[in-house]
């Protein structure tokens, strides 16, 4: 079943999350996912969204999406976004039978 990364961050040292920003794509691309949005300035529709951006990323389940998230490579870059936001990131399980 597909699932996905939901992260919003609040930046706090834009350098750094330059940084990771910059470093994510080749580390990214060694894993069979889909980066769906990166948005810097998404629309609020309803409601107080004290972040700066959202990210959504899709993987084959969850496992492969701990894979990614646990990997040292990732861990590597990481740290470079962790410096740079406040973030929430959300492991969600998509419905059933929906690519």
């Amino acid at each position: 079943m597909t699932a996905y990364i939901v992260a919003q961050l609040k930046f706090t040292k834009v350098e750094a999350y330059r940084r990771y920003q910059r470093a994510f794509p080749a580390v990214f691309s060694r894993f069979d996912a889909k980066l769906l949005a990166a948005d810097e300035a998404p629309e609020v529709l309803e409601g107080e969204w004290p972040r700066d951006k959202l990210v959504m990323m899709a993987f084959e389940n969850k496992e492969a999406a701990r894979a990614f998230q646990d990997s040292p490579e990732y861990s590597a870059i990481a740290q470079d976004r962790k410096a740079g936001a406040e973030a929430v990131v959300l492991l969600v399980e998509g419905f059933p039978g929906r690519p």
